[in-house]
């Protein structure tokens, strides 16, 4: 453990940071699978809404480090192509 007091500071400021890391990321995951658990089920209205909220989410995360920006881009994707499929499935 940090004996000085800039270390200690330094510990409780990365404890802190660490906890609203970790916050943000169960958010986004949240936000993906409410999406994907709606493009299943196919309710259109409500896929909308909640892919736009999750990318928003996704980039904001990503421009911000909290996500690297390859992992947010793949991930953006591959959730628009389900919520593209979906509406497609629904249209038939």
């Amino acid at each position: 453990m940090a004996t000085h007091k800039s270390a200690v500071k330094r510990h409780g400021q990365s404890l802190k940071r660490q906890a609203k890391n970790r916050q943000d990321r169960a958010t986004i995951r949240t936000a993906v699978k409410k999406t994907n658990t709606l493009a299943e089920q196919g309710s259109l209205a409500e896929i909308d809404a909640s892919a736009r909220a999750a990318t928003k989410l996704i980039a904001k995360a990503g421009t911000k480090g909290l996500l690297k920006k390859g992992n947010a881009k793949r991930t953006i994707s591959r959730l628009q192509s389900r919520v593209a499929k979906a509406k497609k499935a629904a249209a038939k």
